[in-house]
């Protein structure tokens, strides 16, 4: 079964996530980077966008399931691949030479929710779903990478208060603070009005790069600092007392 896909409207890259809740484990984490080189190996395209076609979620976050069933059976370079291949999504977001897009459509929690923090932009509808940082509740800290990029995207003040408390936020209250580039009425304004922001971007993919490139240096310092061993015990990804 198909976990993603991804069209072309005129220029514009769109990846639809396919599977329900969108929880991410190897398989997403796989798919997700080698769909994002055979997207910008097509010369022609001038933005991506992320999006889901699930009526409530966009991403639910990393498969908590998937990760404590290799951990009781001791199995831990399952895990430890798919941290880094997410590291290698967040990098791939952060430097990609056109604009990245979330159209976020329902529900972006944990690992959802940093996911859209990687892209350049976001947008999401107002009349269905929130996002939230619950990792404060169910015992997972955040790896150093990770918070060195949603910062780009989120204010310190808010941030600490979204990671402290893991309460949930709607739409107007993204837009209010700048999180996200507008609330959407709903699901045909999310993706009208996306679609028509993606189109706006006729950049030249060396000088979009390079000022990404320069933009982001210091979080892409941390997350390379931040890259798994190659085997061994997880270390920067635990479930704590």
């Amino acid at each position: 079964m198909s976990i993603m896909n991804w069209t072309k409207d005129e220029t514009v890259a769109i990846i639809t996530l396919t599977n329900g809740e969108n929880r991410q484990n190897l398989v997403f984490s796989k798919t997700l980077n080698a769909m994002l080189d055979e997207i910008i190996a097509d010369k022609t395209i001038t933005a991506l966008i992320i999006t889901s076609d699930d009526a409530k979620n966009f991403s639910q976050g990393i498969d908590v399931t998937w990760i404590m069933g290799q951990l009781e059976k001791n199995d831990h370079q399952p895990v430890n691949d798919f941290i880094n291949e997410m590291d290698n999504v967040f990098k791939k977001l952060l430097l990609y030479p056109v604009p990245v897009i979330a159209a976020i459509n329902g529900h972006a929690f944990g690992n959802g929710s940093i996911l859209t923090c990687a892209c350049d932009f976001r947008f999401m509808r107002s009349d269905k779903g929130f996002f939230c940082f619950p990792e404060v509740n169910i015992s997972i800290p955040f790896r150093w990478g990770m918070n060195a990029f949603v910062k780009k995207a989120i204010p310190i003040h808010l941030l600490s208060q979204m990671q402290l408390t893991g309460n949930r936020f709607t739409a107007p209250e993204l837009e209010k603070n700048n999180i996200i580039v507008k609330a959407c009425a709903d699901q045909e304004d999310l993706m009208a009005t996306t679609i028509a922001f993606a189109k706006t971007f006729q950049k030249k993919r060396s000088i979009f790069g390079e000022m990404k490139r320069r933009l982001y240096n210091d979080i892409i310092k941390v997350l390379d600092d931040d890259f798994m061993p190659p085997t061994g015990k997880i270390t920067s990804l635990v479930m704590l007392d």
